[in-house]
């Protein structure tokens, strides 16, 4: 006979069931991302000053195509990596609750509101009459860690939770998260723009207080563009979601540590959890008892005719017993033999 082996999935395995999960927007970023990093290490292109968000060069020569450029380019494996990783769960659960087609257009109103903050900060830091902060002006900035900074305010705003972990170390009130990352990004990496950061969290502080519902089109605009010819190839992909096939309560779900069937910390499960690596009682074929006569005992038996055969019961003894109980006068054809011990199982 062929045994029992339990296998574990292969890496590859793993990793094609988590890149599937992961809706048809969100994984095209992480791949547009991926690839541009890729081009720019084998071709050796490090010119980001052509494409990075450059507050003078936009002023001076109206470049505005860096509100979106800058947002693709990464300088860095770690800085592609970490952005894109943190991309993955956030966008993820923001594409199922608004779509790819919406989440798409929020992606781009964002950038746009993210560089539009960034240029007033920017200028008003840089031409004040009390003290100029040139350096704000000319600071060159990439990456897409200014949309995270929006998603981080919007998924913490959609989610309805009252605190956040920080790194797994410590809880903090959720409105506080985002600008606890903001405060320890800056303190624990260089070379990190805090303005880029701070005006993605404007952003998304802007959105979820409804200040841009005038900018966010509705259901009917999205599901105009959905249903056009040019668009079936993109909504035939399986990972591709509609306007309307997401969450309709616009809320995601949180999960709470306390999770009563799955987790092995609560009380019952932990007992469950012991009790299945302790030796158990094989069960016996008499263990069902009768709902009328609870308990564990000897079974009733006959007095036996000596001449009888051995093993050989009366089938008629449960019902002599009832009428010996409702004749008191009768006696009874039956003896009881008890015991000061119950039989073991």
């Amino acid at each position: 006979m062929r045994p029992n082996i339990v296998t574990e999935a292969g890496v590859q395995t793993r990793f094609n069931q988590w890149w599937n999960a992961i809706p048809f927007l969100t994984s095209s970023v992480v791949v547009v991302c991926g690839i541009i990093y890729l081009i720019c290490l084998l071709t050796g292109y490090d010119s980001f000053y052509e494409v990075c968000f450059l507050p003078s060069a936009i002023i001076s020569r109206f470049q505005v195509y860096r509100f979106y450029t800058a947002i693709i380019f990464h300088g860095s494996l770690l800085h592609v990596l970490f952005n894109m990783m943190a991309l993955v769960p956030m966008g993820s659960e923001l594409e199922r609750i608004m779509g790819s087609v919406r989440l798409l257009y929020l992606t781009f109103l964002l950038a746009t509101t993210n560089a539009i903050l960034h240029l007033l900060i920017a200028s008003l830091a840089g031409y004040n009459p009390f003290y100029q902060y040139d350096h704000l002006m000319n600071e060159c900035a990439i990456g897409f860690s200014g949309i995270l900074f929006s998603m981080i305010v919007i998924e913490t705003s959609l989610s309805g939770v009252t605190s956040r972990s920080v790194f797994g170390l410590f809880n903090v009130p959720a409105k506080l998260y985002p600008w606890i990352l903001l405060v320890v990004f800056q303190l624990l990496m260089t070379n990190v723009s805090l303005l880029g950061h701070l005006c993605g969290i404007l952003s998304g502080f802007s959105y979820s207080y409804g200040l841009f519902n005038f900018l966010m089109p509705g259901s009917s605009f999205f599901t105009t563009i959905e249903s056009a010819s040019w668009m079936s190839s993109f909504i035939r992909r399986p990972k591709f979601i509609m306007c309307t096939g997401g969450n309709p309560s616009n809320y995601i779900p949180t999960y709470s540590v306390q999770n009563t069937t799955s987790s092995g910390f609560s009380t019952g499960n932990a007992w469950r959890s012991l009790s299945s690596w302790l030796p158990q009682r094989e069960a016996s074929n008499q263990s069902s008892e009768d709902s009328r006569f609870p308990g564990r005992g000897r079974t009733l038996s006959t007095a036996r005719d000596p001449t009888a055969p051995t093993g050989e019961t009366d089938p008629n003894l449960h019902a002599r017993l009832l009428e010996d109980s409702s004749s008191p006068d009768r006696l009874s054809d039956a003896t009881i033999t008890t015991t000061a011990e119950p039989r073991c199982q």
